[in-house]
């Protein structure tokens, strides 16, 4: 007889998205731990599952618990923002980590995550991706909802998807907003809701701008997959947007009946797209 797969263990950070990977595994059949970031994970969405608040910088704990509960698989969901070295406190083995970690930790965040994830694996876990557990979560190539994008927000998603190629191959961002050719702004550590409120504020005349958002070239999507939710599609109304790009199959929508509700409601066009034909 084949062995049981162990427990999930779900490395948390903010946002429903970890306990949609445990409701996922659960219903599998798999035992689920969440290990949550303190400061980041949002208790009323991890409290009604096994689960244990850690400090980033508590590694040795970390280890300690995801043994102690038997987890076998692990999957990094959700935003954290990048600590400061001095803010980590490591303990013994967060100092080691930290040291295996070696220039990464001066990378970008994808250098960084994948290091992690690497490092990971060599303590015997097997990381996997939200994707592999959220598929319904991840859309086809389409218009997702009532509203269809005209040639001058097509031409705009064109432009802000060979931005955000550039900038992914730095290992700067995720996201870009283009306005008429024009880019308002990129993404950078702040994340995608605070890039979307600078944009608002240099929103030029005419036709608003669009959000595009896309996997990073090269990244390793267990480690951060670009994520949009509801709050993502008010933010981009509230800057004066026209619509949302995502990345079709590399993008988690957190919820996708309100994402698109939110978006038919705020009259924006929600479409998946698929990059290499649009950059030719």
């Amino acid at each position: 007889m084949s062995a049981q797969p162990g427990a999930v263990g779900i490395l948390a950070g903010g946002g429903p998205l970890p306990a949609r990977v445990a409701e996922a595994a659960a219903a599998e059949g798999r035992p689920v731990f969440i290990l949550g970031f303190d400061g980041f994970a949002e208790p009323e969405v991890i409290n009604p599952w096994p689960h244990q608040l850690v400090r980033l910088g508590a590694a040795g704990q970390m280890l300690s618990l995801l043994r102690a509960h038997g987890c076998t698989d692990l999957v990094l969901i959700g935003p954290i923002r990048r600590p400061s070295l001095r803010s980590l406190y490591p303990d013994a083995e967060g100092a080691r980590i930290l040291a295996r970690l070696g220039r990464a930790l001066f990378a970008g965040d994808d250098g960084l995550l994948a290091a992690l994830v690497r490092i990971l694996g060599e303590e015997g876990f097997c990381v996997r991706g939200a994707h592999e557990f959220l598929s319904h979560a991840v859309v086809p190539p389409g218009v997702l909802g009532a509203v269809a994008p005209d040639e001058q927000a097509m031409a705009d998603i064109r432009r802000g998807i060979e931005v955000v190629h550039a900038l992914g191959r730095m290992d700067i961002g995720q996201g870009c907003v283009v306005q008429n050719g024009l880019v308002l702004a990129v993404e950078a550590m702040e994340g995608t809701d605070r890039m979307l409120a600078r944009a608002g504020e240099c929103r030029q005349p005419g036709e608003g701008g669009v959000l595009v958002k896309l996997l990073k070239p090269g990244q390793d999507k267990r480690a951060d997959m670009p994520t949009i939710g509801p709050a993502t599609v008010r933010n981009a109304y509230l800057a004066g947007l026209r619509g949302i790009a995502l990345e079709a199959g590399h993008t988690l929508l957190t919820d996708r009946d309100a994402c698109v509700a939110e978006a038919n409601q705020a009259g924006l066009f929600l479409i998946a797209v698929t990059p290499e034909p649009l950059t030719r």
